[in-house]
């Protein structure tokens, strides 16, 4: 059953978090059924969508849900299946950008959001396209972060990590069997004088403690395109064409450091010149090091 077909969604309050975690997400949480898309859902105005990546949950997040919600708006910041306390299938198959655009797009509809403002880092930012191609109506605007949303480039080159996550055994091995890439996301700060602290390494090894919950950040590193066949390439292609066509309020905040993307943000600007763009000295995880720097973006989409 795809997540378009399931049958009518309910809510419930999310279980108690660990102890460890409780100070850091101190927000009200419930979960999307029968879904099982977890979310944090805090504060009052207008709604605010805060997607996160591979291999992160909401507890990214939490820096800047902190300086969003005493400024009057309401953060929405959910789980992608596969991910955090959300829902985890075990077959890599089974997972797809569709799957996860869908799941977000139930989420938007249940909690018949409108004039939303969309924020996605890293896989987020292309869930966070989808959801706007999907229910245009529903959107006000978009803040972009450390992410790929454009048609993927031509020709195909993908990172040794994207190619590595094809390797068969080997692959399944490093990402179910050694935590990987959970256990290497300082790697991706781009700056070994800041790095992650003890918590926040302990909380996003947390959601994947036990090798059967690993599927998801395999599967969506296997999910980045790799050739014209891949599955993923269509609806990327779709979802870039819809996003550069799109003159709705937009900002780009990118951290310069990262060695993952970087450097896409002088292609996002020339496909998006209407965006306003935040140059920072963070990382791929930007939101460790400059929330308030995100912040202050998103809160100029919210009242433009």
């Amino acid at each position: 059953m795809s997540v378009s077909q399931t049958p009518a969604t309910r809510f419930e309050v999310a279980p108690r978090l660990p102890r460890f975690l409780q100070a850091a997400l101190p927000w009200h949480r419930r979960v999307l059924r029968p879904l099982g898309v977890h979310f944090i859902d805090e504060g009052a105005g207008p709604a605010v969508l805060l997607i996160h990546g591979n291999p992160t949950w909401c507890f990214l997040w939490r820096k800047v849900i902190a300086r969003l919600v005493p400024e009057g708006v309401r953060v929405i910041a959910p789980d992608l299946l596969g991910f955090g306390l959300s829902d985890k299938p075990r077959k890599v198959s089974t997972y797809s950008v569709a799957m996860q655009i869908e799941a977000v797009v139930a989420l938007v509809d249940a909690l018949e959001l409108e004039d939303v403002t969309l924020v996605g880092q890293d896989w987020g930012g292309p869930v966070a396209a989808g959801v706007a191609r999907a229910r245009p109506t529903r959107v006000h605007g978009l803040v972009l972060a450390n992410t790929s949303v454009l048609p993927p480039a031509r020709p195909f080159r993908p990172k040794a990590f994207h190619r590595f996550s094809h390797v068969p055994v080997l692959s399944d091995l490093a990402f179910r069997g050694l935590g990987l890439p959970m256990r290497m996301l300082d790697h991706a700060q781009g700056d070994h004088e800041r790095k992650l602290d003890a918590l926040a390494r302990r909380a996003y090894l947390w959601p994947f403690r036990r090798s059967w919950e690993r599927a998801g950040p395999l599967a969506m590193a296997r999910l980045v395109p790799t050739s014209e066949a891949h599955p993923s390439t269509a609806l990327l292609d779709a979802i870039g064409g819809f996003i550069a066509a799109d003159r709705g309020p937009i900002e780009l905040v990118w951290g310069l450091r990262d060695p993952i993307l970087g450097r896409a943000l002088g292609r996002h600007h020339r496909a998006l010149p209407q965006a306003r763009v935040t140059e920072t000295q963070a990382g791929h995880f930007l939101q460790e090091q400059v929330p308030e720097e995100l912040a202050r973006a998103i809160l100029r989409v919210v009242t433009e």
